[in-house]
């Protein structure tokens, strides 16, 4: 060793390679250049160096030149200089193998760093600066510490900061992947039932179901795998929506040809893949208001009860003797059904009143709605009895709904009947709407023009039974079973005579009757007129194919009792069918500024329960024994 040690720990022999040590052998990284450098040091007393200049052999350069754009290499040249170790290596190896502290392993080959120790000037190496002499320093400072403490050299020359993890092996069974999983992204962005599921039907297709998608959809799925690097190329070019091709966009549309033609907006493929049974759910009320002006504090009891698994697709409202405030009652019903559903149409009569909700994502498969009114007054003007009804059709089936207020009295059975033998003559609907069916329809009944009829209000039907006699047998009533009342039922009496509601069902009572009620309270009629309770409010159904519709509910809402009579509320599911793109669509159109009101006041009414909640808790204390 010279006297500073530096010649020593430049020419000295290379010791024994150690785990994770620079050795001699072929898994070390390239030399320091430092170290080929050969030259001795001869110091005397006026301070200056006679070094002996080394002598090169010209090679040629091991890389091609920089660009004059930066000093990147090619890929190639940096996957040939980089050498990786081979598994046994690694495991070997501590720097590998060891603790979380040294998991962070940096590339120990830099083809920078060689290319600018090759392009570097013999004036570097061989002048005494001052910058070489503490480089020199810091290498052999760097081999005379532990190798547990050192660093690599390359980070003192200029290295990238770039790092690389060690690898991690799994400590148990890695989980296994859903089939499906790629299948996610695809569906709708505005879903809101888990049941509806636009895209999730691959699985049945591998299990041999049948599977229904329109030309964009099947198309983009055949191509699609299902690793997540195509998933997330599809997510940053078409957002989650299936995207559409050019030439489906130039396909002709079947506005005038078969239901099952591909592309057509009401057709099977759509219907098929936004109802895969085939069903949809009809959410149908009746209610004599009875003129309160005061409207309930909460309609969630009347609309959406909970016992009911799911909200429905529709809701159609029928209300006689309504509130004197109609639109009051519209935001009412807007701000209990949320933002997840639209006003598509509303109709009224004088006091009757007829709204229909829908879901905001079917629309657009909805046609245009119509209306028509028909009074049973003697005196037109006088608007407190009759009926309202509403029309439209929905994929190819067509619906009509009717909430009608008859005639009252109890002995007035055939005042009753003329009402609606009135009203099936008189309602002219359709207006523009085609028939889907004209070879079954009758000119004198409009109930006979529609796929599917919902008849619903107060019938004013009465119990030919003394009240005495009538409590006996409600006392009596075990299980929901009111058969026993029914047989005095007038309407029951008058529909097997086939007198009125020709072809109409009603599905079976298990709830009490509806009239006549003390206003609060559940006690019947206690005023001197003492009036016989009655099931006066009634939902009918009528269906041109046999098994249409489905009867899922047939009850009474016993909690608003704002009115002598009780709200009765059905639900149904009717069968659909596909149709043809030749009738008039709604086009998305519903009453906005209602909408708006109804989720203001909603969002108004959740923020003073918050604020409510907190002052509650602020207001509570503690009692503490001293």
């Amino acid at each position: 060793m010279t006297e500073n040690g530096e010649e020593c720990s430049l020419n000295r022999p290379s010791e024994a390679p150690g785990k994770g040590d620079y050795g001699n052998d072929e898994s070390r990284t390239p030399k320091n250049p430092l170290a080929d450098v050969k030259s001795t040091k001869k110091n005397n007393d006026a301070g200056q160096a006679d070094r002996e200049i080394p002598v090169y052999l010209p090679c040629p350069p091991s890389l091609p030149k920089l660009s004059k754009f930066g000093t990147n290499v090619s890929t190639e040249e940096t996957v040939r200089t980089r050498r990786l170790r081979s598994s046994q290596e690694s495991l070997s190896d501590r720097a590998e193998t060891g603790s979380s502290t040294d998991s962070l392993k940096e590339d120990r080959i830099s083809p920078r760093n060689e290319q600018d120790s090759n392009m570097r000037p013999l004036s570097a190496f061989t002048t005494g600066s001052p910058v070489f002499q503490d480089r020199k320093s810091m290498l052999l400072e760097h081999e005379r510490r532990p190798h547990s403490q050192q660093s690599v050299p390359e980070d003192h020359w200029g290295r990238s900061s770039k790092v690389r993890l060690s690898p991690v092996q799994p400590t148990g069974p890695l989980p296994t992947l859903d089939k499906n999983f790629a299948s996610a992204t695809l569906r709708a962005a505005n879903r809101i039932d888990r049941d509806c599921l636009d895209y999730g039907m691959l699985v049945k297709e591998k299990d041999g179901g049948r599977l229904h998608r329109n030309l964009s959809d099947s198309r983009l799925l055949e191509n699609i795998g299902s690793d997540s690097a195509s998933v997330n190329s599809m997510k940053s070019v078409y957002s989650v929506l299936s995207p559409i091709r050019p030439q489906d966009v130039r396909n002709r549309s079947f506005l005038e040809g078969s239901m099952l033609g591909s592309g057509a907006l009401l057709g099977a493929e759509e219907l098929d893949r936004h109802f895969p049974d085939r069903r949809v759910g009809v959410y149908v009320v009746t209610w004599n208001m009875q003129g309160e002006k005061f409207l309930p504090a909460n309609l969630n009891d009347l609309l959406l009860p909970t016992d009911s698994e799911f909200a429905q697709d529709f809701y159609v409202i029928g209300v006689q003797e309504g509130c004197p405030d109609r639109r009051e009652w519209e935001t009412c019903l807007q701000e209990t059904l949320g933002p997840h559903y639209v006003m598509l149409y509303a109709a009224a009569h004088g006091v009757l009143y007829l709204t229909v909700f829908i879901r905001r994502d079917l629309m657009w498969f909805c046609s245009e709605v119509e209306h028509a009114t028909v009074t049973t007054r003697i005196i037109s003007q006088i608007k407190t009895k009759g009926a309202v009804g509403v029309t439209f059709t929905f994929f190819g089936t067509s619906f009509l709904f009717i909430t009608s207020h008859f005639t009252s009295g109890d002995s007035k059975v055939y005042e009753r009947i003329l009402d609606y033998n009135k009203i099936i003559e008189a309602l002219a609907l359709p207006k523009g709407l085609p028939d889907t069916n004209p070879y079954r329809s009758s000119p004198s009944d409009v109930t006979t023009r529609f796929d599917q009829v919902f008849w619903f209000g107060d019938f004013n039907f009465r119990l030919s039974k003394d009240r005495a006699d009538v409590e006996t047998i409600m006392k009596r009533t075990v299980g929901g079973d009111m058969s026993p009342l029914l047989e005095h039922d007038q309407l029951s009496k008058q529909m097997k005579d086939a007198s009125i509601f020709k072809g109409f069902q009603e599905p079976p009572v298990h709830f009490f009757p509806t009239y006549k009620f003390d206003i609060g309270c559940d006690n019947y009629d206690s005023t001197s007129k003492q009036r016989t309770p009655s099931y006066t409010d009634r939902v009918l159904f009528r269906s041109r194919q046999t098994n249409d519709i489905r009867v899922l509910k047939y009850n009474s809402c016993s909690s608003i009792k704002t009115s002598d009579h009780r709200p009765v509320i059905c639900i149904f599911q009717v069968k659909l069918r596909p149709g043809r793109d030749n009738i008039p669509l709604c086009g998305g159109l519903f009453d906005r500024s209602l909408y708006l009101e109804g989720i203001k006041r909603r969002m108004t009414a959740r923020e003073l329960k918050r604020k409510e909640a907190i002052s509650s808790q602020s207001s509570s204390t503690i009692c503490t024994i001293s």
